[in-house]
């Protein structure tokens, strides 16, 4: 008995790409995914590196997904338990955020969240258990600071993106799109 992740199952990737969406991963993404479903992707140095990659993403001209992984959050400062590096870490984050957000145009939607919880404070150097947020912004937000209360599971990201684009799913998750629009 196998288990784990199926190639005859399709996942919100390859839909996309199968739609004629472009999917440009920044990141591990591409490795998480073995290239499936994935039309360019840039390697990360850094998390500021790899929003390097999401500035030159965006100034191309693309209809699509740009997915980005930026490990240094996990990898540097939460398994390492550095809270002082994960803080400064999102605080240049943020800086760099203001700048995606100026640039985009009005039928694009940022969905910021992480795979699990890495609390720099806790002991040890496993996955924290806490839950994770899930932060949407688009200029064409009618009801900012709407709360998606707590999602029943991850994939219902991947359903939203799908919603995003008018793709049809793979009948995992539950779209939010709404409740953002």
């Amino acid at each position: 008995m196998t288990m784990g992740w199926s190639r005859s199952k399709k996942t919100a990737l390859d839909l996309l790409h199968d739609d004629g969406v472009d999917v440009l991963a920044v990141g591990k993404i591409n490795d998480i995914f073995s290239g499936h479903g994935i039309d360019k992707g840039w390697r990360n140095m850094s998390n500021m590196d790899g929003m390097d990659h999401v500035d030159e993403a965006m100034r191309e001209d693309f209809t699509g997904l740009c997915f980005v992984n930026l490990v240094d959050f996990d990898a540097m400062y939460g398994h390492r338990r550095d809270a002082q590096g994960d803080g400064e870490a999102l605080m240049a984050f943020d800086e760099r955020l203001g700048l995606v957000m100026e640039t985009m145009h009005d039928d694009d939607l940022l969905l910021i969240t992480a795979d699990h919880g890495n609390d720099p404070t806790y002991k040890g150097t496993d996955h924290t258990r806490e839950f994770v947020p899930i932060l949407a912004y688009s200029p064409s937000m009618s009801h900012p600071g709407t709360s998606l209360g707590v999602r029943a599971m991850a994939s219902d990201m991947g359903a939203t993106i799908l919603d995003n684009f008018g793709v049809s799913g793979n009948g995992n998750g539950t779209s939010f799109l709404e409740a953002i629009s």
